[in-house]
């Protein structure tokens, strides 16, 4: 029998006109705590090719992620990471509520979700199941995870989708890119459509539960017998393309590491598993999981065990683009200038005819990128300020507008998940033998 405890949610939009009236109205309210000076702020900055500072009170920001956190899908998607720089773009009591956006979506109410069970497994489906939570013990951006065990007994977490979530795709990307030109997000010059595309596809990706539990598996032939980890197996029978039925995982989300319950040793060595993972899905399995949501991790103390969880942003990365990688990071760690060069030409962070002294900047901002590959034993990542150095260096070569050359998109995923992997080992406070663990994975360095 399934549990009947209430789960109080509001409805997901679930059409483009409902869609684009909730984004108007977040959108209003951003106007509205920008205020006209703010606006015409904007403009300028925008036309000066510079970064836009938006200034939001506390209470302008609650009511704009608000309104996101109610639409989940892209729109949502787009905002968490809007909210990881939100140290730059917005005050630092906006940035505050901002993050909240990676952990506050609502549960759709039951009546939906009622519905969208029927519809995925049709009228009666309550009888394959012995017991069936309906208050969601995650919700995230495109969907919700429920706890049900099934008649035969087996126990499972099902992720089920927010209806509408995979057909808006497309007008939230273009709404959000319309939204991001009108407040001069990007800077001068910057064609952002190529990347506005690769998100594109990497949200459908994402929402195709069907194609979440190839790569589930896929991931799980690659990766191997490691008893440091555990990836659920998928259960065919109660998987479509709107839910993903998986073994129930027991675990802690891996940032309570960071609390006082756990010590500085469990620290470290999550810490560096996950760095060597992130190693070894670029440079030896060559398929990444790309996003880094701290949830998508558990910790089980009784095992010791990393769970991994939500395949959805899994990508395979080409053999070119790895090498390319692999050339960068053997130059930045022998501080080989005339490599980190080509490398760059190659990925496509300058071009052959860019101004010298914007090609040395960007050397030098890879090069300070490098420092816990460099540095000899365990990095401190409790201590460091690397990610700080490293993020306004970046953003003001960006905005720059020097650059006659765009990297290939698809490497936008890759240094989001390189980020995620610096900030969770930082969250942990972590000490990590970076160094050593780099040179496993790229191999020898050149003579």
């Amino acid at each position: 029998m399934t549990d009947t405890t209430d789960s109080r949610g509001t409805a997901v939009p679930s059409n483009r006109l409902s869609r684009l009236w909730h984004l108007g109205r977040a959108t209003g309210d951003l106007a509205a705590g920008v205020g006209f000076k703010g606006l015409i702020d904007i403009a300028r900055t925008r036309n000066g090719g510079q970064p836009a500072r938006i200034q939001l009170s506390p209470e302008h920001t609650r009511r704009f992620t608000e309104r996101l956190a109610r639409m989940r899908g892209a729109v949502m998607k787009m905002g968490q990471l809007m909210s990881m720089d939100g140290s730059d773009i917005f005050t630092p009591e906006a940035a505050e509520i901002m993050s909240a956006l990676r952990d506050r979506s609502e549960p759709m109410p039951l009546s939906q979700l009622s519905r969208v069970l029927e519809s995925e497994y049709g009228a009666g489906w309550n009888k394959q199941f012995k017991r069936l939570e309906l208050t969601p013990i995650a919700s995230a951006s495109i969907g919700q995870v429920h706890r049900a065990e099934t008649k035969d007994g087996r126990r499972l977490a099902l992720k089920i989708q927010f209806p509408g979530v995979r057909e808006s795709i497309d007008s939230d990307i273009d709404n959000l890119a319309f939204l991001g030109r009108s407040l001069g997000m990007a800077p001068k010059g910057i064609d952002i459509a190529p990347f506005l595309d690769e998100a594109r596809r990497q949200l459908h990706r994402e929402a195709d539960y069907a194609a979440e539990a190839d790569a589930m598996d896929a991931y799980r032939d690659r990766l191997g017998d490691d008893a440091d980890f555990f990836i659920p197996s998928v259960h065919r029978d109660l998987t479509t393309p709107s839910i993903l039925a998986m073994d129930f995982a027991d675990g802690v989300p891996i940032d309570h590491l960071a609390g006082p319950d756990y010590r500085s040793a469990e620290r470290d060595r999550a810490a560096t598993l996950l760095m060597r993972l992130t190693l070894r899905e670029l440079f030896e399995l060559n398929l990444v999981q790309t996003d880094p949501n701290f949830a998508n991790y558990l910790y089980d103390a009784d095992s010791g065990r990393i769970v991994l969880l939500d395949f959805g942003a899994t990508k395979p990365v080409s053999p070119e683009l790895v090498e390319q990688f692999r050339n960068l990071a053997r130059s930045a760690i022998a501080e080989d200038r005339d490599g980190v060069r080509a490398a760059c030409v190659g990925l496509g962070y300058v071009g052959e005819t860019d101004p010298k002294q914007h090609v040395e900047a960007m050397m030098d901002l890879l090069q300070m990128a490098s420092e816990p590959l460099k540095h000899p034993g365990h990095y401190n990542f409790g201590t460091s300020d690397l990610f700080e150095r490293v993020y306004h260096s970046g953003r003001d070569l960006f905005h720059s507008g020097v650059f006659t050359t765009a990297p290939d998109p698809e490497t936008m995923f890759l240094h989001r998940k390189f980020m995620g992997s610096f900030m969770l080992s930082r969250r942990l406070r972590a000490r990590v033998d970076l160094s050593e663990m780099a040179r496993d994975c790229i191999g020898p360095m050149p003579s």
